[in-house]
């Protein structure tokens, strides 16, 4: 029997992608092999246990919405997610994964909706983007930017145009690492303001989504499960 590591299930709204304010059932498997600086969900590195995909899929449909993501962590880790994820899709329901650039996305079921989050310099794991990834995306994908910095940004901006970035995916997004209007510090880093990343998008005249972390505006920015 399949099983995989999660980390915690719950039901709440998709606070990211161009899927934020819907509700949403999400699915945190458990474990990580990046360290990024600025990480929030370093719980999900080491806790959790381990569930047969039967239970899971029957949690998921318990909550009576159609839309879930499987996230972590980094849930391609995990070769038993392509099933969860095909079993998720065959019920009917909008499957999205939110994964990092540094694991191969081919082998996700089609109807999966992948959301790729392309590593920055600021992260300190930008080397561990896998660029063979970008070949495979389709117009259904999105690819997400967490920005610690205006080099962080140039970057990402550069990245764009290199691999047509915009023309290739639903949307690309660019998130501020802290996502508060004067700046924060998560784990050492400094975060980037909201204004200064809306005005530099609006100078360069980019074609991408600025998005916060929606469910950190409506719970406590620490809280879990939501």
């Amino acid at each position: 029997m399949e099983t995989l590591l999660i980390n915690e299930i719950f039901y709440s709204i998709q606070g990211e992608s161009t899927w934020s304010g819907k509700r949403c059932v999400f699915v945190r498997l458990r474990g990580c092999h990046l360290r990024c600086h600025y990480c929030d969900t370093t719980y999900a590195f080491h806790e959790g246990s381990k569930r047969t995909i039967d239970a899971i899929v029957d949690e998921v449909k318990g909550f009576g919405c159609d839309l879930v993501e499987v996230t972590g962590g980094e849930p391609l880790l995990q070769k038993h997610v392509h099933t969860l994820m095909k079993r998720l899709c065959d019920a009917g329901m909008t499957v999205l994964i939110e994964t990092s650039g540094a694991c191969d996305i081919s082998l996700c079921d089609a109807r999966v909706i992948r959301v790729m989050d392309l590593k920055t310099p600021g992260s300190g794991e930008a080397e561990r983007n896998l660029w063979a990834n970008v070949e495979h995306l389709t117009k259904r994908d999105e690819v997400k930017f967490v920005l610690c910095d205006r080099g962080d940004y140039e970057w990402a901006r550069d990245m764009m145009a290199k691999y047509g970035l915009a023309q290739r995916v639903n949307a690309v997004l660019m998130s501020a690492a802290a996502a508060m209007p004067a700046g924060d510090d998560i784990a050492g880093v400094r975060g980037l303001g909201l204004r200064d990343l809306a005005e530099w998008v609006l100078a360069d005249g980019l074609p991408v989504v600025m998005q916060t972390q929606l469910h950190k505006l409506i719970w406590d920015p620490m809280a879990r499960g939501v």
